[in-house]
Parts: C-alpha cells; structure tokens; sequence
C-alpha cells in the first residue's frame, strides 16, 4: 500500500491589535480577496476566549488549534457562546493554502513560531473604542476597561507590534464599505512583497505587474518647472528627473538623444508605493498617500529586492520612445557598496529610497509633446485630467529674455538665464561667472557675496592634499591604481517656510514686466533670512541650480524631510527594455570662464576642450575607469558584446568641459537585470580601479560617509529598462527640527602622476557651479 501524501503545510498569517481597531472587517475581505486562488480558513480569536477574563486562555487554545492546522490535520475547537457564558457545541475547521487567525493576541509570543506573516492594525485610542461599542455596544460596554486591562498587561512583555511583517493605520471605514476593500488589496499587495509570501500570491503579484496604461499624448511644450510645482509641489516624495539642456544643447556625439525626456511623478494614487532600505531591512509602504497606508517590513538585501520586484510582465507605451512607462524613481545611496563588496558603515539615512510611480508626465523635448501615463485604476482618469489641465496651464510659461511671467507661478529671469523655447529649456553662455571674491550674475554685473550659506569642509584644503598624497602612497605600494578621493562640504540653516510648490519669483531685468530689480535677488530669495540664519526651500535651490548649469541628468528628488538636488551630467548605467547596457563615465574637467565677447569665449572654450583632449593625466584617468567598467559590465553580458563605442569625448556644460566615454554592452539572455546593476554598483567612476580594495582605502582616508553622494538617481520602468546617473554636482538637503542640513560632496581621481594641490583646485572647480546657485563660497 503506497503511504498516505504528505499534507501540504499551510500559510498562516495572523491580523492583531488592539479591540475596535477594524481587525474583524478587514480580516473577512483579506480572506474572501485571498479565496480567489487558493482555500482559506478564517479564524476568530474572539470565538476561543473563555469570557470576559480569558485572553490568555484564548491565546493558548488559539495554539491549539494553529498546531493542528500546520500539521494539516482538522482542528476540533468549541466556540465560546458569550450570551450564555459558555462552551458551545464542538466544531471543526479543515487544513487550507491559507490559514488567517484574526484577534487580539493572534500574533502573541507563543503563536509567532508558527505564523508566516503578521499584520497589525493600529488605530487611535479614541476611534477604537468608538467602533468597539458602536459594533457591540450593549454587550461591550460594561466590560471595556477589563478587557483593556488585559490587553495592556499582555502588551507590557510581548511586543507583539514590533514583531509584525505588516502595519494597516486604519481610518473610520465602516465595515464591509468600498473603504475596507481598498485597504484590503493593500494588505495583500504589502503581504506579497514579503519573501516568505511571495511565492504563494504569485498570482496577486502577477496581477499587479501587468496592469495596463492609461494614456493620454498632449502637443504642449510646459515650463518643466511650473509644471512640476502644480502637479507635485505639495507632495511628500516626488521625483523629478530633469533633462534641464535639452534645447541648451552640450558639445559632443550623443548629448542631444541623452537630453529628450523629462520624467515627473510621486507616489500618491491607489497604486502608489514608497521603498526605503537602511543596512539590509527594506520597508514598502502602499497607498502612502491614502487614509489607510500599508506598511510592509522584511529583511532582504537592497538588490536582491529589485530584482523581484523590478520588470516582471510590464509592457511599453505604442508611440512613446523614452524607457519609462511607469514603475520605481530615486536614489541608490553610495553605502550600498556593502551589497557589492564593500564595508558596512552607516550613512545616517536611508541607504536607496524609490517611489512606485503609478502616474506620471513624461516631456518629450525633441517632438514637444507630453505624455500622461496612469495605471489602470478607479482614480486614473481623474488624475489625468488634473494632469492635461497643469499640462496646458504651464503651457507657453517662459523664463527667458522677455521676461514673460508664467501663468502658474510668476517665474522669470534674466536675458542670460533660462528661456522655455520651443521645445524646452535654454540659456545663454555668459549666465554665470566666477570673480575672486563671489558670484557676479547677470549683465548688471551685480556680485552677490556671502549671500548664501556659509559651508565648512570636512577637510582643509593641508588636510585634503595630506589624504592625496596618502592615496598615492597606496598607489606606489601597489594597493591601487587610481583613487577617486572626495570630501564634503556643509552648512546648517533654518529650512525655509515657503509653500513647496512656489517657484523662485521676482528674478527680473531690465525691459520685463518687473525691470528694474537686481540681478542677485535669485541668490537672496534662496537664503531668505530667518532670525540669524539664512533659510533654504529645496524647489527654490534646484530652480537655481539647473537654470545656471542645465544638465541632461539633472534631477529634484523629494523624500519627506530629504531633498535631492542635482545637475550631474553623468550617466551610471542605462538598461533598455531589451537588453542592451551603456555605461558613460566622466573623469577630466575644466572650468569654463566666459566673460568676453562670443568670439573670445568660443576660442577659450576651444583652447581648453584641445587641452583637456590631449592631456594625458586626464586620459589616464579615464581610461583606467573605462577598463573597469568593461569588467564590470562584462559579469552579465553575452561573451564579445562589451565594446567601447566612444573613448576620451569632450562635452561641453554651462561651467564646465567633460573628458567623456562611452561603454557598450548586451545583457545576457535570462541574466538579473538587478545583478548587472549591483555588478557596476557603486559607479566606478566615483571609487577608482580597482575597485573593492580601493572602496577600503577610501574608507580609511574619508572617514565618513558619502550618503547619497557618488550614488545613482534614475529609474527601474515596469518594462525592464532603467536610466541612472552618477549623483555629482549634487546637493543634498535634510531638514529636521526647523533646521536644514546642506551637504555637498566633491572629489576628483588621484593618479601616480597627481599633483595634490592640483587636486585640491579640481574640487574647488567642482563646487562652483552648485555654491555660486546658492550665493555661497567655498570655505577656507
């Protein structure tokens, strides 16, 4: 006789809190969403407890019952009958795919070892005990504050909330409303995302990856800026990556393809997300924006996450050529470099933040167009109307040589600024110039001194060239070849007051419709005074960067009290939705120093592009990073593909000249699109070759953390592609208390043939464009 199958052992998922915070209802519309592709048990503790009294009775018959159902045995339990205050007849609940055991004291101490998953419900004190006794208040009544008492004794030595996978802040849906199914299929998308889970809500997960797209191609050309303000000025965390050149044009094959899209987006709608990872616990948030956020925490490496969650069954938008058609923007932070075979250290904030993008605009420069994109859902077309009427309101805004004021928010500039044109953003050669004692802006020649902020450096500029000759001492010993030392600049200020969403304003010139007013009011307006500390507004400062040095990876990130600001010219990593890899490191720069008339710029310019061409330190450098990057993307790539398809180009920027390369590769058949970017993670442009044993050196000379410094902003579309830039040229803004903490990282690469106070003048090269935006000096 062949031997009895083995049963299968069961999910089991507990819901907790405390009484009246809506477990019951929720727990009934989990389980009837769950019965659509596997059988579930419900359990309800509150049919175990012996009486009033009997909470841990009813935790321990609870594990009674929970041992059977793992066995895939029945479970015989009596239910309590509470109008007789007594035991009633015997029933019997059959093994399931899913067991869900709902009540106070579900996931107690004793039952954890055998529960999957648990999801608490938190609600206030006060609308709980409204919902507890409007359910069963005559019942109920006489006995809250004894059963409270027992629920607070429990809750003294089991912390039960702490160990949930899952939280649900509940607001006051009533049962079985429109509201408790939403909260619902959040539950079950946040369950899912639990890698003990996973496999199990496939199908869920599936369903949620291959939704379709709502569409909506308007023929405008918007003020980027303007729109960005009034469609997500107010929100919490937004992402705006910003093709900020894309009519200024850079010198060099290739800028203008890298220049034509703009993406903007938060993470609000019924499908938004929200991800944070800090040093190996990830914490998704779905519906971060609605009434009844869900929470999911689980310990699992940052790439290993994304390669779960990233281009799994999306499919493009016809007619729409840029790679993103919805799915994860944000940052990649430098400390990720554990996961890549570097050292532990703490970053002092999140190490990647992403939000899930279920609606977006996507600007197409080059055609002067722009497409809304939404998720198929009961809010979808809503959005999009609220998205065609900013989209047409921001239509026509300029901010350039006639002073025209834009129709959303009063945005203006000068006549070397920043021009909303056809089909984009441009601005003039001569918008900034350095002087020896500040930034002169403008054709009034006004110089703005120490209107900014005040920064202090990490490292003075002995101690900077002592870390430089230190990096070449491990050079000579053979340790490495090329270090990409960097340093950080900060200054601490009031965080400004404004209204997100309000643009810099008031930044006029002669013969516009506000002439007369100087040239440095930008500078001011963005450290407004606030007792004795200039104050900052994140929106305002990256208005300022990106007019001044426009960038095709420039960007504006938003993670509640972190700011991102960035004008980094360099691409990480680009992933197209078909596999091919291109890798674009930057090593060589020279400042630009326009001030004469165009003839004589345009011959500077050109004497300093032959130089920087030629100079053979420069080459080095980039060369020794282009090598890398070809191993790097070689790990994953069809054996022959990796080419370099253009080495040592000059781009030319608003403040600077780039020693430019370019790598090519094809990604391998059934390779991790999530293992080919960790493979290349941290950018090697930003540690020098070879890598890992370089990370430790850098280590021990920085002597702090870079954070989102010398990391990736970009993002992971639903289709497989992905687009990411070196954060360089970046400013970095973290409010807390009032205060807002400015840092800036700088860094250059130091070779054999390094001159260290050569070095130190590279880094003063680098922060100018970002410190002469905020009226700033570099310090010492």
């Amino acid at each position: 006789m062949a031997p009895a199958p083995t049963p299968r052992r069961p999910a089991i998922i507990a819901v907790d809190g405390r009484s009246g915070a809506g477990k019951t209802s929720l727990a009934v519309e989990v389980a009837a969403a769950l019965r659509e592709h596997r059988s579930v048990a419900l359990l309800h503790l509150e049919d175990l407890y012996p009486g009033w009294d009997g909470l841990d009775e009813g935790i321990r018959r609870g594990l009674q019952v929970l041992e059977c159902l793992r066995r895939g045995e029945p479970a015989r339990w009596r239910p309590w009958d509470w109008a007789a205050d007594a035991e009633g007849a015997e029933r019997v609940t059959q093994p399931a795919d899913v067991v869900l055991l709902e009540g106070v004291g579900a996931s107690a101490a004793p039952l954890r070892a055998l529960i999957d998953a648990v999801v608490w419900v938190e609600a206030a004190d006060d609308e709980r005990k409204r919902r507890a006794l409007a359910r069963d208040g005559e019942t109920y009544a006489p006995h809250w504050d004894r059963w409270a008492a027992q629920e607070e004794a429990w809750l003294a030595h089991d912390a039960a909330s702490s160990a949930a996978a899952v939280t649900v802040t509940l607001d006051g849906s009533r049962p079985g409303d429109a509201g408790a199914e939403l909260t619902a299929a959040l539950v079950i998308n946040a369950l899912a995302d639990l890698p003990s889970l996973r496999d199990l809500l496939a199908p869920e997960r599936s369903a949620r990856e291959s939704g379709g797209v709502v569409v909506r191609r308007m023929p405008a050309v918007p003020d980027p800026q303007a729109l960005f303000a009034e469609l997500f000025g107010a929100s919490e965390r937004a992402v705006w990556l910003d093709s900020s050149d894309a009519e200024v044009g850079s010198s060099g094959a290739g800028v203008g393809s890298r220049s034509r899209f703009s993406i903007m987006a938060d993470d609000a709608g019924l499908l938004g997300r929200h991800m944070a990872h800090r040093r190996g616990l990830t914490e998704v948030v779905h519906g971060p924006g609605s009434a009844t956020p869900v929470s999911a925490r689980f310990d699992t490496p940052f790439f290993r996450w994304l390669d779960a969650e990233w281009g799994h069954g999306g499919s493009g938008v016809p007619g729409l050529e840029c790679g993103f058609a919805l799915g994860w923007l944000g940052y990649l932070g430098y400390e990720l470099k554990r996961e890549c075979g570097g050292s532990d250290v703490d970053p002092g904030l999140a190490d990647a933040q992403l939000i899930f993008a279920a609606r977006a605009v996507v600007l197409d420069h080059a055609r002067g167009e722009a497409w809304l994109l939404a998720l198929d859902a009961p809010d979808a077309e809503a959005w999009l109307d609220v998205a065609a009427a900013a989209v047409r309101h921001a239509h026509g805004v300029t901010s350039g040589a006639h002073a025209v004021t834009s129709g959303v928010h009063g945005v203006t500039s000068g006549p070397h600024g920043v021009t909303s044109g056809a089909h984009g953003v441009t601005s003039g050669p001569h918008g900034v110039t350095s002087g020896a004692h500040g930034v002169t802006s403008g054709p009034h020649g006004v110089t703005s001194a120490h209107l900014g902020p005040v920064f202090s450096g990490r490292d003075s500029a002995s101690s900077y060239m002592d870390k430089v000759r230190a990096a070449l001492a491990e050079i000579a010993d053979g340790n490495t070849y090329e270090v990409c030392l960097t340093t950080t600049l900060e200054a601490t200020v009031a965080a400004g007051d404004k209204p997100a969403g309000d643009s810099l304003g008031a930044d006029t010139h002669a013969g516009g419709h506000h002439s007369g007013q100087s040239q440095d009011v930008e500078s001011r307006d963005l450290a407004r005074p606030s007792g004795d500390r200039p104050a900052v507004v994140p929106l305002d400062v990256y208005g300022a960067l990106r007019r001044r040095s426009p960038a095709p990876f420039a960007a504006f990130a938003r993670f509640g009290g972190l700011a991102i600001a960035s004008t980094s010219p360099e691409r990480f990593l680009a992933v197209t939705a078909d596999g091919d890899l291109r890798a674009e490191p930057i090593k060589g720069t020279r400042r630009r120093t326009p001030g004469g008339t165009a003839a004589e710029d345009a011959l500077a310019d050109a004497r300093v592009r032959a130089e920087l061409a030629a100079n053979p330190k420069d080459r080095a450098e980039n060369l020794m990073i282009v090598d890398l990057l070809r191993n790097d993307l070689s790990h994953h790539a069809v054996p022959g593909s990796v080419a370099v398809s253009r080495l040592f180009a000059v781009e030319t920027y608003a403040t600077v000249h780039q020693l430019v390369s370019t790598i090519d590769a094809r990604l391998r058949p059934g390779a991790s699109r999530a293992e080919a970017i960790a493979a290349a993670f941290p950018p090697g442009s930003m540690t020098g070759a070879p890598k890992i044993s370089t990370m430790a050196i850098l280590d021990r000379l920085e002597a702090g953390p870079r954070g989102v410094y010398s990391g990736a902003i970009g993002y992971f579309s639903r289709t497989g592609a992905a687009d990411l830039s070196v954060v360089i040229r970046t400013l970095v803004i973290q409010e807390h208390d009032g205060a807002a903490r400015l840092t800036l990282g700088v860094g250059g690469a130091v070779v054999a043939d390094s001159d260290p106070s050569d070095e130190y003048e590279e880094i003063r090269t680098k922060a100018f464009a970002v410190l002469g935006a905020l009226g700033s000096e570099f310090p010492g």
